[in-house]
Order: structure tokens, then sequence, then C-alpha cells
């Protein structure tokens, strides 16, 4: 790293050019930061290098805010906790954090008092003195005796999976290399394991079966799927009786099974794959159960006979509107999630087809299943959280519908009464009604005096859920609003939802988060210029685009990771991922995505003006947004004569997509971008 006096005051960098030309179908591009597409440049390194210690000098004289910060964050969490003890099998499992420890550690007993008394893996002491440590997978063996678990230290995303004997806590000699994120799941003999591994883009495409105590290059492929777009996973299914392997795009899916008990016989296709078919199958106990967009626009749900799978028979109708999401069997019933009116909902639903909704809280939250490993169980776990309830597991007994709580996170120092949440609609350009939920502390006027942090996604059908945080009362506490919008892109309120902000309608996006940050000043929730846009991965896409679009409205921007340099990118199949974007975003080597895509790419769309302050984050090793894009970005951004506003552009030169692990790491993160809006949006009154 390079090091300089403390003394000497730095400059802006700026990004040497070079000639580079991109040969386009709407015209030749010149782009003179192509250059630094090369990490095995040294002058690219160097470039980061000085970004770093740019970005370090401005925060070094925050420093006192962001300790006060940093502090105020870890003061309102309970550093040493323990997750509500969970049966599976004979033992009950929980995970620990322990005060001064970064990872959480994970235990085992046979009761639940005990259930924090034996260490099954202690993500501390595997992380030791590696500066990133991400845990992949963690598969228990059915008899409970062998645990597979994979681990990342450079945020690449190439896990090394280990297989650990819980008796003695020794790891087998068996070490598998190169595995993805993709799952795994043991044989119900645990005699092999099933993983996924990535081609060369790093795209998870192959499942390979493991026999114990053999050398990984004996290792077999099971199934692989050579077609660009799909994506890879596997499970087992709850009841233990099936592995399942789904391989799936944007907009197409199939499934193919393995009866575990019988691990080398060869893949059964559930249903050979149909353009524009999605579907995913899970074990039922007496037959299979299907969620389909088959003629279901928002997804219904079927059943399938064990012996033919491709056979199904409706169960759940299609209720335009009512996105079913996802669904979970066990043996007595069926868990649906599903999203409406930008609101997510666990419905049960049994075998006579009886369901009803399990109702938690009134304003707008996150609902989500908890840990429930066993199959035969006539209770739930659930958790849920708001803006302003923090999370909170509970037990669902499904034959009495009565709902306990087992465990509300504590959350010191806080006064939870102080701050209100509410649900509002900003109307975009074209008249349609945007969900955006807002919190405030009681005591924040709303007369226009008050900054706002507008968060939003708005991609890949993804629903951005009204989590709990305890970094947002840092602002709240100085007077702040935090706005999430949930824009077209996303999938709040359906799959048209989604369908009305990608491809050759992703524009919307943007609108529809402009015409948010319009909602808030209209209402008095802030003011013109007082709105810090926050954004992340393709996220920070949609900060780039509004900031080109409406750069007056914001005051400021944080862009994490943001995937900038939309066509370059997308007309480059060598690079990671790419291939499997194009039904997102379109190909831009052709029209009419080449036009429409370089309509709103915030890389292509730098004008010679003023931006709001800006701060940007990368990871060196990111497979997922490269950290090319946000330096791009930054060295256009810089060479307007006429943009005189702050940009402090940060490249972890150790980690990926996820930024810093280890929580301690992350709330230092968190601390210095709220230093950063706090510094460029300062409160004050009318």
């Amino acid at each position: 790293m390079t090091l300089y006096p403390v003394d000497v005051k730095l400059n802006a960098p700026i990004a040497p050019r070079q000639e580079h030309v991109w040969k386009r179908p709407t015209g030749d591009i010149q782009d003179p930061w192509a250059w630094l597409r090369n990490k095995n440049d040294p002058n690219t390194i160097a470039y980061l290098e000085e970004e770093n210690a740019y970005a370090n000098q401005w925060f070094t004289q925050s420093e006192p805010s962001i300790n006060t910060l940093f502090e105020e964050i870890k003061s309102r969490v309970q550093e040493t906790d323990m997750s509500v003890p969970t049966q599976h099998g004979p033992w009950w499992y929980v995970s620990k954090s322990i005060e001064g420890m970064a990872y959480a550690v994970h235990c085992r007993g046979l009761t639940k008092e005990t259930a924090g008394g034996h260490i099954i893996l202690d993500e501390n002491l595997e992380a030791g003195a590696e500066d990133y440590f991400s845990l992949g997978v963690a598969e228990m063996s059915s008899d409970h005796s062998l645990l597979a678990w994979s681990y990342d230290t450079d945020g690449s995303e190439q896990y090394t999976m280990r297989i650990r004997n819980l008796a003695d806590g020794a790891e087998l000699p068996d070490s598998l290399l190169d595995t993805s994120y993709g799952g795994a799941a043991f044989s119900a003999n645990n005699e092999y394991l099933f993983y996924v591994v990535n081609d060369e883009a790093l795209r998870p495409f192959r499942v390979m079966r493991h026999r114990m105590g053999e050398p990984q290059s004996t290792d077999v492929v099971v199934y692989e799927d050579l077609d660009e777009r799909f994506f890879v996973g596997l499970g087992l299914t709850r009841s233990s009786n099936y592995i399942i392997i789904e391989s799936s795009c944007r907009s197409t899916s199939e499934a193919h099974i393995i009866d575990a008990h019988h691990p080398l016989t060869p893949p059964t296709c559930a249903r050979p794959r149909e353009e524009g078919l999605e579907y995913s199958i899970d074990d039922w106990g007496t037959s299979f159960v299907v969620l389909t967009n088959l003629d279901a626009e928002d997804f219904c749900v079927h059943t399938a006979p064990h012996n033919d799978p491709g056979s199904w028979s409706i169960l759940i109708e299609h209720v335009s509107g009512r996105r079913i999401a996802d669904i979970d069997p066990f043996q007595k019933f069926l868990v649906v999630y599903e999203w409406q009116v930008a609101q997510p909902r666990i419905r049960l639903v049994f075998p006579d087809a009886s369901q009803h909704v399990i109702d938690v809280l009134a304003e707008p939250h996150d609902v989500e299943l908890d840990s429930n490993p066993e199959w035969t169980t006539h209770t739930l776990r659930i958790q849920y959280q708001s803006l302003i309830a923090p999370n909170t597991v509970a037990e669902y007994d499904v034959l009495e519908k009565s709902l306990r709580t087992l465990k509300q996170t504590v959350v010191p120092n806080v006064d939870l009464s102080q701050y209100v949440a509410t649900r509002e609609w900003a109307t975009s350009h074209d008249g349609t009604r945007v969900p955006v939920d807002i919190v405030r502390h009681r005591n924040t006027l709303q007369d226009g005096s008050a900054p706002a942090v507008l968060y939003g996604y708005g991609s890949y059908e993804i629903s951005i859920a009204p989590r709990f945080s305890v970094t947002r009362f840092s602002l709240l506490d100085r007077g702040w609003v935090w706005a999430i919008t949930h824009p077209r892109g996303g999938g709040e309120m359906g799959r048209r939802w989604y369908l009305g902000g990608q491809l050759l309608t992703k524009r919307n996006t943007f609108l529809d988060t402009i015409a948010s940050a319009e909602h808030l000043v209209t209402n008095r929730w802030s003011r013109t210029g007082g709105i810090a846009l926050y954004g992340g991965s393709a996220g920070g896409l949609l900060v780039g685009a509004c900031i080109n679009m409406a750069p007056t409205v914001f005051g400021a921007a944080v862009a994490a990771v943001p995937f900038v340099d939309v066509v370059s990118t997308m007309s480059d199949p060598t690079l990671p991922l790419t291939v499997t974007e194009w039904e997102e975003w379109g190909d831009p080597r052709s029209e009419p995505w080449a036009s429409y895509m370089l309509s709103y790419s915030p890389y292509d769309n730098v004008e010679d003006k003023k931006y709001p302050p800006l701060y940007v984050t990368a990871g060196l090793n990111d497979p997922r947004v490269s950290y090319h894009e946000p330096a791009k970005w930054v060295a256009k951004l810089r060479s307007m004569q006429n943009n005189t506003s702050d940009i402090f552009f940060r490249c972890e030169m150790g980690a990926g997509h996820g930024g810093p692990s280890g929580r301690y790491e992350h709330w230092r993160d968190e601390a210095h971008t709220i230093a950063f809006m706090l510094q460029q949006l300062p409160t004050h009154s009318k």
C-alpha cells in the first residue's frame, strides 16, 4: 500500500487516459478508462490505492464522528447473544455471538438447556488471521454425525469444502476445492456428498457426487447444464427422501430428482424445460408439490405423483397480484410464502385445500420462516420484524392457530416507542402508484426541514422488505427521515411489477425512484436537495441513473459496489455472469437493447454538470460487479470540470461483493456511510 505523510493534503486522484474504442451498434464509443479492467496492470492497483488514500484522508478528518457512530451502533447490540434452540433429530442446535468476536459460533446439545454446550463450528477459529471470512454451505448428514461446511477467504465466492466428524471435531481428509454456494446434500446412508461447482464464468453449473474418503479427482459428474443462462443448485428435501437439483435462468427452470436412498441412480427430470415455464418441486410425503407459473403469472401450486413428477394437478389456484414466491412442505401442511400489495405473508395450506394466513404486525413488516428442520412437526418457527419492531422469533401452533413469542432481539439504549413507521404511495410519471415505507423519530417535524435517506433496489424481482436496523437510529436520532422505495423491477407487487421495470421498461425503476424522492419533498418529509440516495449492486445502478436524470433532487448519494458500466459489461460475454444477465437487462450487442440500455447506463450518461456529493465502494475480488465499473465511473465523474462536488471511492482490496466481513468491520463500514451523509446534509431548521 502506498504510504503518505499525514500532513500532506492529497488532491483528488485523476486517472490517466488511454486510447480505447468500443464498437457498438449505436456507434463507436471512446472509453479512455477501459484500461482499469486489467487487475494485473500495476497502474490499476496504484490508482485504486490512490483513491483509497484520498478517501481515507477525508474520513480521517471525520474519525471522531465515525468512532462516535460506531460506538452508538455497538451500544444498540447485545454483543453476547444466542439464537433460540432448534430441535433437529436427537439434538438441539443454536448459534451464538460473543462480545469481541466477529463471527458466529455454532453449537448443539442433547437438551434445549444444553444446546450451547458443544461447539461444532466456530467461525472465529476458522477465520484465524484472515482479513476476510465467509461461511458458505453448512449441511448436516441425516444421522447428525457429519457436517459439510465451506468457506471463502477473499470474497471471490470460490469455496473450499471440508467434512467434519462431529463426534471428535476432526476434519476428514476429504477436501473439495473451488466449490460453489449452490448447496450440498448427503445421501441417506452418508456415504456420498453431492455438491456444486462453477464454470470459468463463476456460474454454478455442475453437480458432483463425492464418495467419503476418496480424493476429489475421483468425484463423479451427476448433472451439468451447459446453457450459460442457467444457474444450478441443489438441496435435500425436509423429508430427507429426495435430493432436488434445480437449474434456472430468469424465465425458465427445470428440476431433476435423485432418491436419497439410492444415490447412485441417475437423476430423473421432473418436467423437461420449456422456454418461459418456471417451476420448482419438493416432497410432500405422499406426493410432490410444485410451484409454477404454468398459466399463472403470479404462480400457483400443483401436486404430482412420486412415480410421475411431470403430471401436475392444481392445489392452489392463481390469484392475480398475489405473488407466490416460495413453498415449503411439512408432513401435515404446506407453507406458502407470498407477496401482496408490497407486503410479505405466510399462508398455511393443508392437504384438504383449507388454508389461513398467519397474522403478525399491523405496520408494513417482514415475515419469514425461521429454522424448521423437523418434518413431522405441528408447530412452525417464524420470525418477523418491521422498521420499528426488532426481529421476533415466534412459534405458531398449526392446530391451535396460536402464536407464542420465543424471543425478541434485545436493543439496548433505544426507546422504540419514540419512532413511527408508515406506508405511503408516490405517483410516478405514468400514474403508477409506488409504495414507499417511511420511518422517523416522533419529534421529527413534517415541515420540509429534515434530511432524508431514500434507499432503493428494484431489480431481479427481488422484494425489499421493511426490516429493522440498529444502524438507522444514528440518523433518526439526529432528525433524519429514512425511506425505502419499492420501484418497478422488484417483486413487491407481483410479476407485472417486475416486468414493468426490466429489459425495455427498465427506466421505470429510476423514474419511480425519482417520483418517490419528489413525494418526500411534496409531503414535506424532506426538501429538494436534502435527500441522500442509497443503493448497492443493481441498487447502485439505480443511484447512478437517478443522479444522471435528476441531479438536483438529491443532496448526496451512496453507491455500494454499483453496477454502472452496463453497456460495456453486458456486451462482453467473457466476463463472469454476463450471459446469465441478458434476460434481465438485454443484450446490447444488437438493437433495440443497445439504444435502450445506452439511454440509462450511468457511466455512458455522465455529463459535464454538477452532481451531488458521492460515496462509492467496490471490492477488488467481487465476482458480481467488477471493481472496474465503479472505478471507471468515478474517474469519469472526476474529469468533469463543472462537477465540483466531493467524490470518495473506497475499494476493499481483499474482499468481494459483500464488502468487509465480520460484524465489527460491518458496523464500522456503516459508520463511514452515515458519517458521509451527515457531513454532506447537515440537519437544519427552517
